[in-house]
């Protein structure tokens, strides 16, 4: 039996899950597509991209220390598979260290406040980036300013101090390169390909391909 065209399949199906809905699957909303439920404007999140909650919590609240004059943003691509108890760490959580104490006698007031620290002074470490088709394991910690390339895969409770290169696993405490996906040659042809922003009608025409185990491209 030979294998249907791409037209074939999408006159075969629907379209998928709507993207714009915040719980995708009836009746379950642990399963949240992320960017429906977005409250603030320096967390952006691209389609389809979805938080497995514990306890129905939003995934804005596993985004910690994000105060928004501090400007810095978590950009999360497409098609990311976030597992429950995954917290982002933001900039806000970190102290001034270049003075012989790191308590941050401002925050407290009564007199304090005088000593607030300038923007300048604080050891900010810019936007958290996470590429497109991420998975991030159970109860994983991101740190602040890392990238996480497309394809990459974090383990459950892995701390990620540092950039992860694409298509890459990696794992613990912190985060350490475990191995490559795939060989150079066919992580450099998936950036390429970049399948994720393609429209949806191709994506849902080409999911087995998508999923198919790869030998070579």
């Amino acid at each position: 039996m030979s294998r249907k065209t791409p037209q074939e399949k999408v006159n075969d199906m629907t379209m998928g899950p709507d993207p714009n809905e915040r719980y995708p699957i009836e009746d379950y909303k642990n399963a949240q597509f992320i960017k429906n439920g977005l409250k603030s404007k320096n967390i952006v999140v691209g389609d389809y991209t979805y938080y497995d909650a514990h306890h129905e919590e939003a995934f804005e609240d596993q985004v910690l220390y994000h105060f928004e004059f501090l400007g810095d943003r978590l950009i999360i691509g497409k098609f990311c598979s976030i597992a429950s108890g995954t917290t982002f760490v933001m900039s806000g959580a970190n102290h001034k260290m270049d003075g012989f104490s790191t308590y941050p006698f401002n925050i407290f007031g009564h007199g304090w406040e005088r000593f607030a620290p300038s923007k300048d002074d604080l050891p900010l470490k810019g936007d958290t980036v996470v590429g497109n088709d991420v998975w991030i394991g159970k109860d994983a910690v991101i740190m602040p300013g890392v990238t996480i390339g497309d394809g990459a895969i974090i383990g459950t409770r892995s701390v990620v101090t540092r950039d992860v290169h694409p298509y890459t696993i990696v794992g613990g405490n912190p985060a350490r390169l475990i191995r490559k996906r795939f060989p150079d040659d066919i992580i450099d042809e998936l950036l390429n390909i970049k399948w994720w922003g393609w429209d949806i009608e191709t994506i849902s025409a080409n999911i087995d391909v998508i999923i198919e185990q790869i030998l070579r491209l």
